[in-house]
């Protein structure tokens, strides 16, 4: 039997100036719940002052990585249903107790929401409503908006032999909500944002840069092979799926290109050997330069374009991106 309904991962490194928010916001959880907070290596006080509050399991590790946070936090877990929460982020008031109503009701392996955004300013910019699709693998490969992993609820039984995989690096949650939906879960939606994803201007680990950001783009391209691999030999490598695949190998391939052309160019033969019939979204005379030069070509106009208009496109100041 389950000691508490409800278990928050909270994975954190250097962020004593958004933490406390984000453990705030779990604590007004109503039903049974449970924060587990595992510090991975902080270095600005996190871990002094984790150990001063009330109500936390907290962890701590030498600075492995998220994945390794993640799975030493689940096995501690003792919730029913199991939430994960970047430590930037921040979960809405009565979010967790309907979405666990919406699980008891429906027996869900997952239930999905969609979140909101805000700025750094702590101001709303916009909303990212759930999407409904009808192929929910289909929807996690690209087909449409997934929303995001802080949205979900998970039932604990439905994920534990679903680790958070070190091998994909800062893409391992993509590869969980992959993995998991390949296992044929059952989806129960709750209609309301679950959670608040905030936009800010210090380092996040889905945006990374240099020799990280190459590492990703690598990561990425091997959670869509290995999902294909899954499916190819379960017989459930549909041509819905496939193009959702190509889809959203397509902008990798673009990212991948302003470093490893070549590499790129192999992805772009994997899209339309997934999709013979892929045509590139680009609209106006980009789109033209994919459709009659190739893309190879044109990555190679676009890569000149970026070095010729490199000098004039020097901030003098530093300017924030959210």
């Amino acid at each position: 039997m389950n000691k508490t309904d409800i278990s928050v991962i909270i994975p954190t490194f250097n962020r004593l100036w958004s933490l406390p928010k984000a453990i705030e916001s779990c604590r007004k959880i109503k039903c049974r719940h449970e924060i587990i907070v595992v510090d991975d290596g902080s270095t600005d006080g996190t871990w002094d002052w984790l150990k001063k509050q009330d109500s936390i399991k907290a962890l701590r590790q030498s600075n492995w990585g998220k994945d390794w946070a993640v799975n030493m936090a689940f096995s501690i877990a003792t919730g029913k249903y199991v939430r994960f929460l970047d430590s930037d982020d921040w979960l809405l008031d009565d979010a967790s107790d309907n979405q666990y109503a919406c699980a008891i009701k429906s027996q869900a392996d997952v239930v999905v929401a969609g979140y909101t955004i805000f700025n750094e300013e702590h101001k709303k910019t916009h909303e990212m409503p759930w999407v409904y699709c009808d192929d929910f693998i289909a929807q996690q490969l690209g087909e449409c908006d997934s929303s995001h992993y802080s949205a979900y609820l998970f039932k604990r039984s439905f994920i534990e032999n679903i680790p958070h995989r070190q091998e994909f690096g800062v893409r391992d949650d993509r590869m969980f909500i992959i993995e998991a939906a390949l296992n044929n879960p059952k989806v129960s939606i709750y209609k309301k944002p679950a959670f608040v994803h905030r936009h800010h201007s210090n380092d996040r680990l889905q945006f990374p840069s240099g020799v990280k950001e190459v590492q990703t783009n690598a990561a990425h391209i091997q959670i869509y092979k290995k999902a294909a691999e899954i499916l190819k030999s379960k017989n459930m490598l549909t041509q819905r799926r496939r193009n959702a695949m190509a889809k959203a190998l397509w902008p990798l391939a673009h990212w991948i290109a302003k470093t490893h052309l070549d590499e790129a160019c192999e992805t772009v033969d994997w899209i339309y050997s997934l999709n013979p019939a892929f045509e590139p979204p680009e609209k106006g005379l980009l789109g033209t330069l994919y459709k009659k030069l190739g893309f190879k070509l044109t990555e190679k106009v676009l890569a000149l374009r970026r070095k010729l208009l490199a000098p004039f496109q020097k901030p003098l100041f530093k300017l924030y991106s959210s």
